[in-house]
């Protein structure tokens, strides 16, 4: 008799060269993406506002390659070339209802995006004002691509229960590293660019994005980015909120939060509260204020001190101005255990908050710091989670347009989370949702003149997909 081989030293099956026949797809997942873009009335907000390219040459419209871009990253996909995988997947056109563009042809339709002449006189306008980085101006295409993400977040946003009322904004700029021919190098010593993103954290949509080379400091014009975020938002929010880091601590920003009846945004109060750059001035308020001033409000685990305190301290910026009252500063110590000393040799660390809301203290910090599990998450499912971080282009036009049409399949994302029956994946990451949701195994199968995807899945996982594809209204067209 043989002896059988231990399952774990052998693969029980040999491979078969000839293909599987039928019309199936691993990436059945595609028809919830696309059923959420096309819900969204995003096909339509394309053909508004890219009216110069309503139809390439190629035959796709700029609705089709937005929409397989924003599904590639759903997916999964590292860069564009990945899209060459869609294109070849006969069930996927099926399930889509046409075959994706190629990874060539969706690279040409990037680069429209791109204006040399914009840049070349934003770098002009910046030589004559001894400056070294400058921001193009958007063209045509690049604000009709705004105006879609704008639609994909309040949409997004809809999808919560109940209608929200207030906004909380949280912007921040970020690295990302690329050595693309344009790219240029960033104060981390990293050649690459660092846009600046503006999101809604209650809704988990991004609002805004501004595009900028790697050597564009943080702190410039950060208001740009923030002003469209407040304009994006619906008529239906009635209160208003901001946080940020010390990229937002700058004059034009703070004085059009502090101003009730700004320009280009809501009309009264923002509650704001933003991390202090630590200057000569402020860091002496910190040192000087007596022992007793400090309270501790956290112990870390090696014994190092949370404290905050008060700081009587009043800048004298340029939006400080005579009839207002002054901002609020609380200052942060970090104070290391007795005998430990940090990189400097101090035993203390001093930092800010810049505010002009009157909550308690500890609550105000905790306030703050949320940010960190809202724009710092978004930051880091756009760059490792989908793929804002593989620039397809050596052109910083066509890179801005992958950026936001990354922010928009972000929005997708979270318009899912938010529709998801399973409360557990409300708070799933990208990479959870596409093991759970999207990367599953269908075939499309005709049965008595109705076509129907049949899904590889357990049924509990069937129901919860058919829960979520009805929570996106559209005309559903199953007879051919």
């Amino acid at each position: 008799m043989k002896t059988p081989i231990p399952i774990m030293e052998k693969t029980p099956f040999a491979l078969d060269p000839v293909p599987l026949q039928g019309c199936l797809t691993a990436r059945a997942g595609a028809a919830l993406t696309t059923r959420i873009f096309r819900s969204m009335n995003l096909p339509a907000l394309c053909d508004a506002n890219l009216p110069a390219h309503r139809r390439t040459r190629t035959g796709y419209s700029p609705a089709q390659f937005v929409e397989t871009i924003c599904t590639g990253l759903l997916l999964g996909i590292e860069r564009l070339e990945d899209l060459e995988a869609l294109r070849l997947d006969d069930g996927l056109s099926r399930v889509v209802g046409y075959r994706a563009p190629s990874a060539r042809a969706t690279r040409d339709f990037l680069e429209k995006f791109h204006d040399e002449s914009l840049v070349e006189q934003a770098r002009q306008q910046a030589h004559q004002s001894d400056l070294i980085a400058f921001i193009p101006q958007a063209n045509p295409m690049h604000q009709g691509l705004e105006r879609l993400l704008v639609g994909s977040a309040r949409k997004c946003a809809d999808q919560g229960e109940p209608k929200l009322t207030r906004a909380t904004v949280d912007a921040d700029a970020t690295v990302v590293e690329s050595w693309k021919q344009s790219a240029t190098f960033a104060y981390t010593g990293v050649k690459g660019y660092q846009p600046m993103v503006a999101m809604w954290a209650e809704a988990d949509a991004v609002l805004s994005a501004e595009f900028r080379d790697g050597n564009v400091p943080a702190r410039y014009r950060p208001a740009n980015c923030v002003k469209a975020a407040f304009r994006a938002l619906p008529s239906t929010v009635r209160t208003f909120g901001f946080r940020g880091d010390s990229a937002c601590y700058e004059d034009e920003l703070l004085g059009w939060l502090r101003d009730e009846q700004r320009q280009d945004g809501p009309k009264g109060p923002i509650e704001f509260a933003v991390s202090a750059v630590m200057s000569p001035e402020l860091r002496a308020s910190c040192q000087k204020l007596p022992e007793a001033r400090w309270t501790t409000f956290g112990v870390e685990d090696d014994g190092v001190l949370r404290q905050w305190a008060e700081l009587d301290f009043v800048p004298s910026d340029t939006y400080e101005k005579k009839d207002s009252r002054p901002l609020r500063y609380v200052g942060i110590r970090i104070v290391q255990p007795q005998g430990e000393l940090f990189e400097d040799g101090s035993r203390y660390k001093h930092l800010a908050i810049c505010t002009n809301r009157t909550l308690p203290a500890e609550q105000l910090i905790a306030w703050h710091r949320a940010k960190a599990g809202t724009i710092e998450h978004v930051h880091d499912e756009l760059k490792n989670g989908l793929a804002a971080a593989a620039m397809p282009s050596k052109y910083f036009g066509a890179n801005a347009a992958w950026f936001l049409v990354n922010c928009i399949a972000y929005n997708l994302a979270s318009a899912l989370r938010a529709a998801a029956p399973d409360a557990d994946l409300r708070t799933a990451r990208i990479k959870r949702l596409r093991f759970q949701l999207l990367n599953v195994t269908g075939r499309i199968v005709r049965d008595r003149r109705k076509i129907r995807l049949r899904l590889a899945a357990p049924r509990e996982g069937i129901a919860s997909f058919i829960a979520l594809f009805e929570r996106f209204a559209l005309r559903t067209v199953s007879t051919g």
